[in-house]
């Protein structure tokens, strides 16, 4: 498929999505959307690609959101006809078996905010911006916002942020515990690669249960998502991985896993 807004390569195991409207500081017309699920959909497929890193292009926005320009024309009906059904990559990212990492790189704002917060971890420059600040054009987060930040930030502090739409630094979303790590412009990738490493050593079939585990547990009461813990670890003994781990561990070498 011939991408226009996105720019997608895999290299080493690795799935590269990079949003490529910097002229518009990476801002999310629906093309760019489709374009973004469908390199998602081939990362999820390919059994080769361990770990996906969503970026934007230059160095000023990972993205700014939305691109206000639709807003002229959208009506409720629209809206909602248009996402009945549709697959949007605030959703589709969390289902996504695999990490998947947001190197944040400049401005995250409403939709580039709720697509970072998607993901499983966030790497951020001491650049970056977070925000949602739909409230300054007449609306909500759309994208996950309203109900994504306050399980990240706090109540509070997601309220703040919603209400007012005030954005905030690298340094206070890493405070926060919205982020993971903040690191200077030009060691952002560096930091990215060597979060991939440690990813790429460990077991894909192993990771996709803890991927489940976390998800359910923001998801259900905690008596039900303790009752899905214990059916994905009593799963994992199921897997070759598991079994070559634990063998490895008693031998003291690095283990070869096989995602099996």
């Amino acid at each position: 498929m011939k991408f226009e807004t996105i720019l997608y390569e895999k290299k080493d195991n690795v799935a590269w999505i990079t949003l490529n409207r910097p002229e518009k500081y990476n801002a999310q017309n629906q093309e760019l959307r489709n374009e973004v699920i469908a390199a998602l959909e081939d990362a999820r497929n390919d059994d080769g690609v361990l770990v996906i890193v969503l970026t934007g292009a230059g160095d000023k926005a990972f993205s700014a959101g939305a691109d206000i320009s639709n807003f002229l024309d959208w009506t409720a009906i629209s809206v909602i006809t248009s996402n009945k059904g549709a697959k949007r990559p605030y959703s589709f990212i969390r289902e996504i078996p695999k990490p998947v990492i947001a190197m944040v790189n400049g401005m995250a704002l409403g939709g580039g905010c709720e697509l970072a917060m998607s993901c499983d971890m966030i790497i951020a420059s001491e650049n970056a911006r977070f925000g949602q600040p739909e409230i300054s054009v007449g609306v909500i987060p759309g994208g996950t916002g309203t109900q994504i930040l306050p399980r990240l930030v706090g109540e509070k502090k997601a309220r703040e942020m919603i209400f007012t739409g005030d954005p905030i630094s690298a340094e206070e979303a890493l405070r926060l515990g919205l982020v993971n790590k903040v690191v200077p412009a030009d060691k952002l990738r560096e930091t990215v690669e060597e979060m991939i490493k440690k990813l790429k050593s460990k077991s894909p079939a192993i990771l996709k249960f803890a991927k489940l585990a976390v998800n359910k547990s923001l998801e259900t009461p905690l008596s039900v998502g303790i009752e899905c813990e214990a059916e994905l670890f009593a799963m994992c003994f199921g897997t070759q991985d598991q079994k070559e781990g634990a063998k490895a561990f008693f031998e003291k070498r690095p283990p070869k896993y096989t995602g099996k």
